[in-house]
């Protein structure tokens, strides 16, 4: 009887023992599983913590680079204004004067809670409180906290931004109170030669609990503060040092823990966990796929924050050749076709170097908030970079949507902005590629957009021009072109032409114009029609105008006595080496200075006028003369004939081409004659075909003849040939 209770007994514990053993392996992998969540959530939410913390520091040092940047602007914008030179040079009272405009122009460029105008040994001559004058006593009490300020005894440690120079800016604490400190160099001008020495503009913001909290809130960073204890986390926290160098407090905060967030949310699906493994199982699934859609959107809201312009709060240039690749993409599905627009605005620099940047700025903004309005639902406009703009047109059918998509876009930008009070107007131009006609590559399709831009402002700006195949082969005619011509400079393959310039009487040469000629190996002799506009516009007029001025030097030596005319590019005559330059060539080539006479056209003198006439008298100084090219067909002001040290004016040959048939004509070539000789100057007549203008101009009193009734431009070898026997010109006129 025994041994069956025994046997039940060890059969009870085997059970039991098993359903222990079952129970155990169940509780060992659910605590194993529960383990192995618990560990997964916590090492996600500590992940989310840190990517956190990290974005807020970021923000913190992006926050705290803007302010002082913000404040470097107008510091700079001070210190280059020239209102503080006007008010000096017009005042009996300098200092008076100073403090005075100091204290209205602080109030309008600055937003510092102290300004000062100080010399390199530490004198104050202007200074601002809180809107009110201050001076020495002001300036002393905030020189203690950085000896770096001028008239400080020895330089301190205190940690300069990476902002440009002559700014210097630094964030200080002496114990009681940090301020932002921003020093910058006072412009050139009568404040400067009236105190001879550095003088420097010195602004201080005091970073207050108010200012703090004004960061806090504006870029969403919990409890931004100063404290003298240095925070355990070291993301949290960045130094500020003592005028002496020592860390003295730190700047903290308290960054967001979404990780700690998201942990509170699951607690009770733990405990729920313990209760019902499988239900809390499905809800940990749920969770965390909720937390995944979280962790997706905060990524999208980055990547978006990642692609926008900071300034105009448009897509940036990543964010459109993104959105460009995805239109591409879908236009073989759908069909339907797109247009690329770029955008540069007209005037943009004359709006910066007037106003300044600040100014520029704000013209950006308001560029961007009136494209804005006029794109449909659906379209993209973007800032690419400076004053460029990039469009993408979706959905279009003809070119005709594009058209007036352009013509929306001139009509908003040509209207006046107001900048800060005062109206100004600008312009576009437009260059716009359309895909798949045009091409369906990204790339491709920028490069015809900008083709057909670059076509819009070489036709005047403040246009639309769409791509056309000539385009490109104009451009590449252009690449090819300039490649060549760089080395044909350097390779010394060009050649000098000469049109004699003649007597009244036309018997005789006595001066010749200088005419350079491209003779290329596979396309033949290249006039400089075709390639001298291009070496203005890639920036090889002066090789190529200093190489034409020292070859007709050297060719001219052989022709004594006759005179040798020199074209000058409006380019290479506002180059500040320009004179210099013609004096090295002329020393270098032994050529006599009185018989070399430079020809310039009326533009060269209309843009800066005193800078053309500086050049001009030292030109004449060292004997070289100067005429008036193209006279009739510019400006033609008497004013530049009377102020300018011009030694004679050439009258255009598009006077002389309808001369016999318009009797306007022949009234101004006489008056242009009339006046010449009224004022002291030769006058030389261009374009002279047939014997009837020549006794025309022969009667009205020119001095000088040029055209093809005499001779075409020749080469040197020719020149030398007419000189020896002036016949072939009184038989050419005999015959005529």
């Amino acid at each position: 009887m025994r041994a069956p209770a025994v046997a039940k007994m060890t059969n009870a514990d085997s059970s039991a023992r098993m359903l222990k053993s079952t129970v155990a392996t169940l509780g060992c992998a659910f605590l194993l599983v529960l383990s192995a969540l618990v560990a997964v959530v916590l090492a996600i939410t500590n992940d989310a913590n840190k990517l956190e913390a990290m974005r807020q520091r970021d923000r913190i040092e992006a926050a705290i680079d803007s302010q002082l940047k913000l404040r470097r602007l107008r510091l700079d914008s001070l210190a280059a204004s020239g209102e503080l030179q006007a008010a000096l040079s017009a005042s009996d009272d300098p200092l008076s004067a100073l403090q005075s405009a100091f204290t209205r122009l602080s109030t309008r460029f600055l937003e510092f809670d102290g300004a000062y105008i100080v010399t390199g040994t530490g004198r104050v001559l202007a200074g601002v409180e809180s809107g009110a004058q201050a001076g020495q006593t002001g300036y002393n009490g905030l020189k203690h906290f950085s000896q770096r300020l001028p008239g400080g005894s020895a330089a301190a440690t205190a940690p300069a931004t990476n902002l440009a120079e002559p700014t210097v800016s630094f964030i200080i604490h002496d114990g009681q109170e940090a301020i932002a400190v921003l020093v910058a160099d006072l412009a050139a001008g009568p404040v400067v030669a009236r105190w001879p020495g550095s003088l420097k503009l010195v602004g201080y913001r005091r970073l207050t609990s108010a200012v703090l909290h004004d960061i806090a809130d504006r870029y969403r960073v919990a409890d931004v503060r100063l404290t003298g204890r240095m925070p355990e986390d070291p993301v949290s926290r960045r130094q500020v040092l003592a005028p002496d160098g020592a860390i003295m407090a730190w700047l903290a905060w308290t960054p967001e823990r979404p990780g700690d967030a998201m942990l509170r949310q699951f607690f009770w699906g733990f405990v729920a966990v313990g209760l019902l493994f499988a239900a809390i199982f499905a809800y940990v699934i749920q969770r965390l796929r909720g937390a995944a859609s979280q962790v997706a959107l905060r990524e999208r809201q980055i990547q978006r924050l990642a692609g926008q312009d900071e300034l105009s709060l448009l897509p940036n240039r990543r964010t459109f050749d993104l959105r460009l690749d995805q239109e591409l993409a879908q236009l073989n599905r759908s069909g339907a076709s797109l247009a690329v627009m770029l955008l540069d605005l007209d005037r943009f620099k004359a709006v910066n170097d007037t106003y300044g940047h600040t100014a520029g700025d704000e013209l950006i903004r308001q560029v961007a908030d009136r494209l804005l309005g006029i794109m449909r639902l659906g379209d993209t406009v973007a800032r690419l970079g400076g004053d460029e703009f990039g469009i993408i047109q979706t959905n279009i059918h003809d070119p005709a949507g594009c058209a007036a998509l352009g013509e929306r876009i001139l009509e908003a930008l040509t209207k006046p902005f107001t900048i800060f009070g005062v109206e100004t107007s600008i312009g576009c131009s437009i260059g716009i590629a359309l895909a798949p006609q045009d091409g369906s590559d990204r790339g491709l399709l920028l490069r015809l957009a900008d083709t057909a831009l670059y076509q819009s402002k070489n036709e005047g700006r403040n246009r639309y021009s769409f791509f056309e195949e000539h385009m490109n082969r104009s451009l590449q005619l252009k690449r090819m072109v300039e490649e060549d011509l760089r080395k044909a400079i350097t390779d010394d393959q060009l050649v000098l032409h000469y049109q004699p310039q003649v007597s009244i009487d036309g018997l005789s040469i006595i001066g010749v114009e200088a005419l350079v000629r491209w003779p290329h190996p596979e396309h033949g002799l290249v006039p400089p029609s075709e390639f001298v506009g291009i070496a203005e516009e890639r920036g090889l007029i002066v090789p190529l105008s200093d190489w034409v001025l020292r070859r007709a030097c050297t060719e001219a030596l052989r022709w004594e006595g006759v005179k040798l005319a020199v074209n000058v590019s409006p380019i290479q005559f506002r180059h500040k080496d320009f004179v210099a330059n013609v004096i090295a060539i002329l020393e270098e080539t032994g050529f006599d200075p009185a018989r070399l006479e430079l020809e310039l056209t009326e533009g060269v003198v209309v843009e800066d006028a005193d800078a053309a006439e500086a050049a001009m008298m030292d030109l004449r100084s060292h004997g070289v003369g100067l005429a008036l090219d193209d006279f009739g067909t510019g400006y033609s002001s008497l004013i530049y004939l009377r102020r300018f040290a011009f030694d004679k004016i050439k009258i255009d040959r598009s006077f002389l081409e309808y001369m016999e048939t318009t009797g306007e004509s022949a009234i101004l070539v006489h008056s242009i004659a009339h006046l010449g000789r009224a004022l002291g100057l030769r006058v030389c007549a261009e374009g002279v075909e047939t014997a009837e203008q020549h006794r025309f101009l022969q009667a009205i009193g020119c001095h000088e003849l040029q055209g093809f009734l005499f001779s075409k431009a020749v080469s040197a070898d020719e020149i030398d040939r007419l000189l020896a026997q002036d016949a072939p010109f009184a038989a050419r006129l005999a015959a005529a």
